[in-house]
Parts: structure tokens; C-alpha cells; sequence
């Protein structure tokens, strides 16, 4: 069974989340089809809307790959589509949550049996956009071409990552407490951490140690000045 939808929502959706897919090349809707299409995608991630409604986006080999083998370690896929969740939400008038990881088989459970999914890519597909048909009414569908079936482009390794925003901490130092002085913390109590006055604090990039530096104070807010720049394959 399908639903009619307006297929003008449906390109101008597409369209928002392909402006922040990293990629390879220019990224761009190629068509759409009814239900949920998963054949040939690598990874998945969802994001609720917030109405009850859950949209997914599926990516194939390349970004699964890039983000699995990043000198930074392997970085999250929902982290790296959330922008692009976030313009989904953005042109439906609504905001997402945050996004999270799912198995791409996973999917069909999650999204609603009525849905559209919208394939980007460039010269293949490569992503694709799955929202749920609700919400999305209009006249009957125009047929819309049916791209080759998901394929990779050639990769470009870190650099298609380069927009991809990342959680960065600073952290200068740490301990272990027992429960019960857990809970007798109070106002003025001092915490001893396991790091002498003035050593480097650590850099992390989604908790993975990429640096070392000075704590410091730029225009009233605290800043790191890096010292050491660490070898990826030591770093833990």
C-alpha cells in the first residue's frame, strides 16, 4: 500500500540533507521510491523528530569506511549525519534529536510501513534519506528515475571527513572515589586529581587522546595551547 505524497517536499528534503552529507563529490537527489530501500548500504543511523515521527539516513561503503578507519579513531556515522538530520527537522519546522547508530536490517522496525525513500548520491548512489509518508501529503507521485544500485565513488580517505564536527575535551586530570565520598561532596570539598600543578592537560577528540598542552586564559575564557601533538597509533 502507498500514500500519496508531495514529491516537491519530497526533493526539497532530500535536498536539505544532501547539503551536509560528507562525501566525495557533490552530493544531490537522484530519486525516490516508495517504502524503505536498504540494499547495498553499509550503515544506518535515526533521529527522532520529536512528533512521533523517526527519520533514517543510510550511507554506503565509503563514509562507513572513512569514519571506521580515521586517524582519529573510529568516529560515530550518527555524529557525522546529524547536520543533516538537524536540516531535515529544520525545513519540516520541527527539530531532531540526537541521532544514533542503528544496524541497517534495524531499519524497517523503526520507520513507519509508510514511508518514501529518497536516494542522493553523484555519479551513484551513495546515502539515502528515509522519512516516514505521514506529514508528507500532496498529489500522487511523479515517477521519478531509478539511479543505479549503491556503489562507492573513489575515496578521498580523511578529507571527505573534514566538516564533519567532532566533541573535543580538554581534561586535566582524574580519580577514582568510593561511593560513599561520592555522596558526601558538598560546596568547598577539593577533589585531588591524579595530575601535578602545572603538568599538560590532554586533548581529546570523542574521548580518544590526540594532544597535550598548557591551560590557558584567552579574552576571560579558559583555552589550551598545544604542546605535543601525539603518533594516532599511540594515542589511547
Amino acid at each position: 500500500m502507498t500514500t500519496a505524497v508531495d514529491t516537491a517536499l519530497v526533493r526539497d528534503l532530500g535536498e536539505a540533507a544532501a547539503r551536509h552529507i560528507p562525501a566525495s563529490e557533490d552530493v544531490r537527489v537522484l530519486g525516490s521510491e516508495d517504502g524503505v530501500q536498504l540494499a547495498g548500504f553499509a550503515g544506518a543511523a535515526v533521529a527522532d523528530l520529536g512528533d512521533g515521527r523517526v527519520v533514517a539516513l543510510c550511507a554506503g561503503d565509503e563514509l562507513v569506511h572513512a569514519l571506521a578507519t580515521s586517524p582519529l579513531g573510529t568516529l560515530s556515522l550518527a555524529a557525522a549525519l546529524q547536520p543533516s538530520f538537524d536540516a531535515v527537522a529544520a525545513h519540516l519546522g520541527g527539530t531532531a534529536g540526537a541521532a544514533r547508530d542503528v544496524l541497517v536490517e534495524e531499519l524497517p522496525g523503526l520507520i513507519a510501513d509508510l514511508a518514501v525513500t529518497i536516494l542522493l548520491g553523484g555519479h551513484a548512489v551513495t546515502a539515502a534519506l528515509v522519512v516516514p509518508s505521514a506529514g508528507l501529503g500532496g498529489a500522487a507521485p511523479t515517477p521519478q528515475p531509478s539511479p543505479e544500485a549503491p556503489a562507492s565513488a573513489p575515496a578521498r580517505g580523511i578529507e571527505m571527513l573534514h566538516g564533519v564536527v567532532m566533541d573535543v575535551t580538554v581534561e586535566i586530570g582524574r580519580t577514582r572515589m568510593p561511593v560513599r565520598d561520592l555522596l558526601s561532596l558538598a560546596p568547598g570539598a577539593v577533589v585531588e586529581l591524579d595530575r601535578a600543578a602545572g603538568s599538560p592537560a590532554d586533548l581529546l577528540v570523542n574521548g580518544r587522546l590526540i594532544a597535550r598542552g598548557e591551560v590557558v586564559v584567552v579574552d576571560e575564557d579558559y583555552a589550551l595551547r598545544i604542546t605535543e601533538i601525539l603518533d594516532p597509533s599511540a594515542a589511547h
